[in-house]
């Protein structure tokens, strides 16, 4: 009878935890569509060089603020967008956050071929679904 008691209890306890976990996602609209205003694919910048990003039929909201069809951008460097979309974003060296609504940025870079794309993420860096990215650009460093 305890066992059963358990067994019920941990399953109360981690149903919400589950439910909550799984609800992180938000939708987006279809026609939805973020891109680069700056650099241009295929352009040669200097080491350090300005990021715009520009974002259609939705709105930027920064980390934290859940509203509908709104997110804020991430920048990939040199990696493919996550295979698990379901999940928070990591924030590393090749996945830049910026959580606070920033709409443009200064990357430096070394020098070579580097490959840039634009993620949008909602108010806890969970993409979108569907996934909101941006053509993959690769631009050439001085």
């Amino acid at each position: 009878m305890n066992r059963i008691k358990m067994t019920l209890l941990s399953a109360l306890l981690i149903a919400p935890i589950s439910a909550f976990a799984q609800d992180m996602s938000s939708a987006a609209p279809d026609n939805a569509e973020v891109y680069f205003i700056e650099p241009a694919d295929g352009a040669t910048v200097e080491g350090t060089f300005r990021v715009a990003f520009g974002l259609r039929n939705m709105g930027v909201a920064p980390a934290g603020v859940e509203r509908d069809k709104t997110g804020h951008h991430h920048l990939l460097i040199n990696t493919d967008v996550p295979s698990d979309m379901s999940k928070p974003l990591p924030a590393t060296d090749q996945v830049k956050h910026f959580g606070g609504g920033q709409t443009e940025t200064e990357v430096t870079l070394p020098p070579g071929k580097h490959t840039l794309q634009l993620l949008l993420g909602n108010y806890a860096h969970v993409p979108h679904s569907p996934a909101v990215a941006s053509k993959k650009i690769t631009i050439t460093v001085k």
